[in-house]
């Protein structure tokens, strides 16, 4: 595996026993649980980041609400609008946005140097298309994303969770699926990648089986022009692990 959570999409971690998980049965409980169940990873905020928060945080991070926000009141435009869930470090998320200066980018990420760090990105690089949301990526699809209105869904590397036993606490199940292509209008896209086989395997095989969803490619896709190869994922390749692309659109 080669994940470094300094470039790729943030990991969450169990904070308690896995055998007092949730039941399988019960995937939107689980899913809900999984992701607040983050550990602070590499701790520390640097002092860039605090600055950033503080700086530019009033500006691009939106604060959570049991609500629908005006969007194209705080993006200031009507634009196709991107939802990416658990961007890191932010890296990614910048360079693309910056590759795509007509879209907008909705970023969820819970781990606040990440999002400091993407702060950081935004100022340096004068990127006007990027809006953050610190908080549960589920609660923020159930209560915030409109039903039929997201042009686009990114998730990049999310936590393989490669022990069998922990596989029903992976994102990408078919109740969280059918969330995000609720979410999505027609002809939009959900676009996944991951460097581990095993997920690439089951994402394949639970974007196959939702009815609403079309394979842009036949099986996994070849990367996108506009997702940047990491530093880290580039490393991992000379080292002959695979990466593994996804994009299916809604019907």
């Amino acid at each position: 595996m080669i994940h470094d959570p300094q470039d790729d999409a943030s990991h969450a971690a169990p904070a308690d026993n896995p055998a007092d998980a949730p039941a399988a049965d019960d995937a939107t409980a689980l899913h809900r649980r999984r992701i607040r169940s983050f550990v602070t990873r590499a701790g520390r905020v640097s002092t860039g980041q605090r600055r950033a928060l503080d700086d530019l945080g009033p500006r691009f991070v939106v604060p959570y609400s049991a609500a629908l926000p005006d969007l194209e009141g705080i993006f200031g435009r009507s634009a196709p609008r991107v939802l990416e869930i658990g961007f890191g470090m932010g890296g990614t998320t910048a360079e693309i946005a910056g590759t795509r200066p007509a879209d907008d980018f909705l970023g969820v990420e819970v781990h606040e140097p990440g999002v400091g760090a993407l702060l950081k990105l935004i100022g340096e690089q004068n990127l006007t298309n990027i809006r953050i949301i610190q908080h549960d990526a589920v609660e923020v699809l159930e209560h915030m994303i409109a039903p039929d209105s997201l042009d686009g869904v990114h998730i990049y590397f999310p936590d393989p969770w490669h022990k069998a036993r922990h596989h029903k606490r992976r994102l990408i199940q078919p109740k969280f699926v059918a969330l995000l292509v609720s979410r999505l209008k027609p002809g939009g896209y959900i676009h996944l990648a991951t460097d581990w086989q095993n997920y690439a395997e089951q994402m394949l095989e639970v974007l196959s089986a939702q009815p609403a969803l079309q394979n842009i490619a036949d099986g996994y896709a070849p990367r996108p022009d506009y997702r940047p190869v990491t530093k880290f994922e580039r490393r991992g390749i000379r080292l002959g692990h695979g990466v593994w692309d996804l994009l299916f659109r809604r019907r």
